[in-house]
């Protein structure tokens, strides 16, 4: 079974990230991960801006995403608040917050899992693992990772996935 990290985990992964945001970086520390990252044969090697660019939108995310969450657990908190208030309420009242609440524990659960991933990513750039496919270990391409930053599969790997 997956856990799930209370708000309070959101807040100081968050606060711990934006900390190391606002502190300048040792120049090995940006450099070493870039000469062991892995790009395809067809791409160029990660540079040190590139790599940079896209910590700094991860870190962002995970900034974004924590807060969403803390205020979907608020809304949530709310709904749970005002369930037992139904006095004189008739079923499709019910009905309706029952889905409200449905709603926001999907949205909590998307952002619960998009922050997990973008902490992932964090991690395995921090540890000179990240562009390798955790699936097939080969690079799962410097352009697909500049658009979806998150990616931890290769696309032939992804698309055997999806068809599952």
């Amino acid at each position: 079974m997956k856990s799930t990290p209370t708000s309070s985990t959101m807040k100081d992964a968050a606060e711990h990230t934006s900390v190391q945001a606002s502190t300048p970086a040792p120049k090995s520390a940006v450099t070493s991960p870039r000469k062991q990252l892995k790009v395809r044969e067809d791409e160029s090697p990660w540079t040190a801006d590139e790599l940079a660019g896209v910590k700094a939108e991860l870190e962002t995310d995970v900034a974004r995403l924590g807060s969403e969450l803390a205020g979907i657990e608020h809304e949530i908190a709310d709904l749970i608040g005002d369930s037992g208030d139904g006095a004189g309420d008739d079923q499709a009242d019910a009905g309706s917050k029952s889905f409200e609440r449905e709603h926001e524990f999907s949205l909590a659960q998307n952002s619960r899992e998009m922050l997990e991933q973008s902490q992932h990513a964090l991690d395995r750039i921090a540890d000179g693992t990240y562009g390798i496919c955790e699936s097939c270990g080969k690079p799962i391409g410097k352009l697909r990772l500049q658009a979806f930053p998150r990616a931890t599969l290769c696309m032939q790997c992804k698309q055997k996935q999806e068809r599952r």
